[in-house]
Parts: C-alpha cells; sequence; structure tokens
C-alpha cells in the first residue's frame, strides 16, 4: 500500500484525473500504455568516466530491457493517432542494482509543475474523447503558456516510421557525479543507428494501426537495432528544474555507448516499473518537481494494474 503524503495524493489525482479523461483499461499502464518489450545490450564507450561512477556509462556492458510504447493511456489507440512515442530502458547492473532512462520522441515536457499537470487533466475532461480540436488548443496555450511550446510540437510531429528510426530525449536534467563528488548537469538522447524516418500524412493513412510492432518484429529478423546513447553536458545558465524549456543546440555532446536490441522479449505479465529516480552511484536526480511526481504515478499506476491482473 502506497503511504498518502502530499506529493502521492497529486499523484493519484493525477491517475484518476487520466481515467477521467481517457477511461479505465484494466491490467495497462495509465499512459503508455500500448507498448512492447524487447532484450538489448547497452555497451559502454568509456567517454563519460570522467563525470560519473556509474559502471554502465564507464566500462561495463550490461543486459537492458526496452520498451517501446506509444503515449496514448487507451491501449487500442491506432499508432497513426499518437504522434509522440516513447523508449524506456531498464539498465540490468552488478549484484542485482537497476536503473530506468525513459525517453519520449519530443526534447520537452508539458509541464513543470504537477498541480499545472493536474490542470490540464481538468481541462481536457471538456474535450470529445480526450482530443481537443484547434480552439481547444488555444484556449490550452493561453491558460498554461509554460506548455505553449510543448503542444505546438505535438501538433507539428510526425509520426516515425518504426520505433527503430526515432529520436528519444529523456526530457529531465540529471547530475553525473565523479569520484571527486563533482556533478554535472546533463541530459540523455537516443540517436537511432538507422537515420530518423516519418511519414507523411498520405503514407501514415495508409497503414494499419498496430503497424510499429509488426515492423519492429520484421526488422529484428534482419539483425539488431541500434540506438547510441548522447549525454549532454550542460552549463551553469542552463536550467536544472524546468523540463519545458529546451538547452541550446550548442552544447557539448558525449557518445556514452550503444544500445542493441535484438529480440522480443516473450513474457506472459509485463511487471516492469521504468521509474526514472532509481538511480545507481554516479547519477543524480536534479531539483526537476516531475521527477519524483512521476515515480509516484508510475507507482500507482502499476499498483491498480496489478490488482486488476
Amino acid at each position: 500500500m502506497i503511504e498518502d503524503t502530499t506529493e502521492t495524493v497529486l499523484a493519484k489525482r493525477a491517475v484518476n484525473g487520466i481515467e477521467d479523461v481517457f477511461g479505465t483499461h484494466p491490467g495497462y499502464r495509465r499512459a503508455h500504455a500500448k507498448g512492447e518489450l524487447y532484450e538489448a545490450t547497452f555497451t559502454p564507450t568509456g567517454k563519460a568516466s570522467p563525470y560519473t561512477m556509474a559502471e554502465h556509462l564507464r566500462d561495463t556492458e550490461v543486459q537492458a530491457i526496452v520498451r517501446f510504447s506509444n503515449t496514448s493511456p487507451n491501449p487500442s489507440t491506432s499508432d497513426a493517432l499518437a504522434a509522440v512515442k516513447g523508449m524506456s530502458v531498464q539498465f540490468q547492473l552488478s549484484e542485482g542494482i537497476i536503473t530506468n532512462l525513459v525517453g519520449i520522441t519530443l526534447p520537452i515536457f508539458v509541464t513543470k509543475s504537477p498541480q499545472t499537470f493536474l490542470k490540464i487533466l481538468n481541462t481536457m475532461k471538456s474535450f470529445k474523447d480526450g482530443k481537443p480540436n484547434f480552439k481547444d488548443m488555444v484556449k490550452l496555450f493561453a491558460t498554461y503558456p509554460e506548455s505553449r511550446t510543448a503542444f505546438q510540437m505535438i501538433r507539428k510531429l510526425k509520426n516515425t516510421k518504426s520505433y527503430a528510426t526515432g529520436r528519444y530525449y529523456a526530457v529531465h536534467a540529471f547530475y553525473l557525479v565523479n569520484e571527486n563528488g563533482i556533478r554535472t548537469p546533463v541530459k540523455f538522447e537516443w540517436e537511432p543507428e538507422a537515420g530518423v524516418e516519418t511519414w507523411s500524412v498520405k503514407e501514415l493513412a495508409a497503414m494499419p494501426s498496430d503497424f510499429l510492432e509488426k515492423e519492429m518484429i520484421n526488422r529484428l529478423k534482419l539483425g539488431e537495432v541500434r540506438f547510441r546513447l548522447h549525454i549532454v553536458i550542460g552549463e551553469k545558465v542552463d536550467p536544472t528544474d524546468d523540463p519545458t524549456k529546451e538547452w541550446p543546440k550548442g552544447r557539448q555532446r558525449i557518445e556514452a555507448g550503444i544500445l542493441s536490441v535484438k529480440s522480443k522479449l516473450l513474457i506472459d505479465k509485463d511487471h516492469f516499473i521504468f521509474d526514472p529516480t532509481i538511480l545507481p552511484t554516479g547519477i543524480e536526480c536534479s531539483n526537476d518537481e516531475i521527477l519524483p511526481f512521476r515515480r509516484d504515478t508510475y507507482a500507482i499506476s502499476y499498483e491498480r494494474r496489478k490488482k486488476e491482473g
């Protein structure tokens, strides 16, 4: 049982709000409901070693579990109708330790505070089937200016042709910590080795509702799907507490390692929680309020879907 604190009360209200807007789908995640798990390995380049003590970013190849997904809370949503895609990675470190990296195909998040996230959900209750039209979007822009950039990006975002051809951003800032205790603000990005490929509107209209899973199965028959992990080094002027803002494009970047996705993971139940605040020695959370909010909402979502079977 999750203890009620100020933070968990907000998280429960958020999960309730998602259910009110998008419906309840027993046994599924309350967000990113439609997704598939894959087995992978992550091989570090060692280039991040001066910045962190985390073993998987220094010199140790580790096993990983990857979940590709749509962002929709409805598992029956067509791939074409959920433009934002997700890629969550669980690194399996030594001595049973795990750590997670959660990414989406947008470089920013829709809000910087749990309270605003709840207000947006309340506003969306008036939208038909949770789908805003142009007037609804104008209303959101006016009411929540901090979210304007993200909403505009979502409207313009093109669907990726494959989970393997999306660029995924872990929108939150973290700190890498080295042996001397020096903390470096960073962000993480996954670059697909296959390149970024998207559909035109006409091409997308001809695709079946579950084309991404089928495409991935066929792609893996031909070989591994690989992503390069880039670490973006922040500077003093870069915000670490506001995931609605991008850092400047010219920041120093380190190629930290290669993720090799090998095959679909065949299991009866998906009991994985990709909590981005579960971190090893050498990586720390920033002061971003959405990070602990994610932790609590993920835990509540997991508790509910586990009870539902």
